[in-house]
């Protein structure tokens, strides 16, 4: 799992984070590993689709609820993250257009240069959230805290292979940071490890790219 370079775990994002059960993953994304993204291409070529397990040489093992509950504290209980993951668009508060709600939301709208259908540039992100000012109001903090957890959720949970790009579909959720907590993340990041990692049955190292997501960590853990 790679670190969200140019975003600051700022101490007010804080409130936000637990209100919506992602701080623990938020911290092990501030302090903690880099993985050996050619390790975890190994790993992608001993998974068998056919019974959603690695075969290694000593044993099968597979990534289950337990796993990231327990090493990501993400919540497997709760509401199903679902619908705006396909047609998010529909699902935007009062019908309003997606980029306006995500002006109401963020404060501010991407260039056009910076953008690719419905989704912004990581780089973009950073140096616009980069760094929550000093004094700031909580309207303010609230806008920078809901780019930080759409930048968690882009680039560390749901990454796709370009992992330069995050998607907008988060806005429905940013937008009530106080339910989000009632969601079931462990559940839906668990649904992602299989079409993240192994796309086809022919899939080989060489074609394993973009950062490692957070999910890539259980990949390991469930060995241990």
């Amino acid at each position: 799992m790679r670190r969200q370079l140019g975003m600051q775990l700022d101490e007010r994002y804080v409130p936000y984070l637990q209100m919506a059960r992602l701080y623990h993953l938020a911290r092990l994304n501030d302090r903690w590993f880099w993985l050996d993204e050619a390790l975890v291409s190994a790993f992608v070529e001993r998974w068998r689709s056919e019974t959603h397990t690695f075969y290694i040489p000593f044993r099968e093992c597979t990534i289950i609820l337990q796993d990231v509950a327990y090493q990501l504290g993400l919540p497997v209980d709760g509401r199903y993250v679902s619908g705006c993951l396909s047609d998010f668009q529909i699902y935007i508060q009062g019908g309003r257009p997606a980029w306006v709600w995500f002006q109401k939301l963020l404060g501010v709208i991407p260039p056009p240069s910076q953008v690719q259908k419905y989704a912004v540039n990581c780089s973009w992100f950073q140096e616009t959230f980069g760094e929550c000012p000093e004094g700031a109001d909580e309207e303010t903090v609230r806008r920078f805290a809901r780019a930080y957890i759409m930048m968690l959720l882009g680039t560390q949970l749901f990454a796709d292979k370009s992992g330069n790009h995050i998607h907008i579909r988060w806005l429905p959720y940013v937008a009530r940071l106080e339910e989000m907590g009632t969601y079931s993340w462990g559940v839906c990041s668990t649904g992602m490890v299989v079409p993240v990692h192994v796309p086809s049955g022919e899939q080989t190292c060489g074609q394993v790219s973009g950062p490692t997501t957070a999910t890539s960590v259980l990949d390991l853990l469930a060995l241990s």
